[in-house]
């Protein structure tokens, strides 16, 4: 016998599927940029924007390039994200998603300390059965001293 409730039952473990490949999206990219692996960074935003970047991977591993600092290929730094909030829409393959940020950094004499706290808006879409990034727009709510982190920071102050 069908069961009349099926349907809405395998609609809620799509969605429910859905945020969590969203959310595990959103914790992959803070592992990537930790750990250095710029060039599988910067692959998540193949179908996208990040940031100040222009749309693409390739742009986003240039500007990575061109505005973080390094420390023997590391940025020292750890990315700690919570509230995460995902929105889906599973007939048309596109999601929202929000967050918290809060980024530490311990550099060569720059001791362990919060730099950034800010949130994540994300929109996502899903490309041949896979979620990506189409845009991340990060807000910048509450800074440190992110001299160590950005190339364009000033070197005696937080902004």
């Amino acid at each position: 016998m069908d069961d009349p409730s099926r349907p809405h039952i395998d609609r809620e473990r799509a969605v429910t599927d859905a945020a969590k490949e969203i959310s595990d999206l959103m914790f992959r990219y803070a592992e990537l940029f930790d750990t250095g692996r710029f060039d599988e960074f910067a692959q998540l935003f193949e179908h996208g924007r990040w940031h100040k970047a222009e749309p693409g991977a390739a742009a986003t591993r240039e500007w990575i390039g061109e505005h973080v600092r390094l420390y023997d290929g590391q940025t020292r730094t750890k990315h700690v994200t919570t509230n995460v909030v995902v929105d889906v829409d599973e007939s048309a393959d596109t999601a929202t998603a929000s967050a918290y940020v809060t980024i530490f950094q311990a550099a060569p004499n720059f001791p362990l300390q919060p730099i950034f706290a800010g949130r994540y808006q994300d929109r996502l879409a899903r490309i041949d059965g896979r979620w990506w990034f189409t845009e991340r727009i990060v807000i910048n709510d509450l800074y440190g001293d992110i001299s160590r982190h950005v190339k364009y920071a000033p070197a005696t102050a937080a902004p």
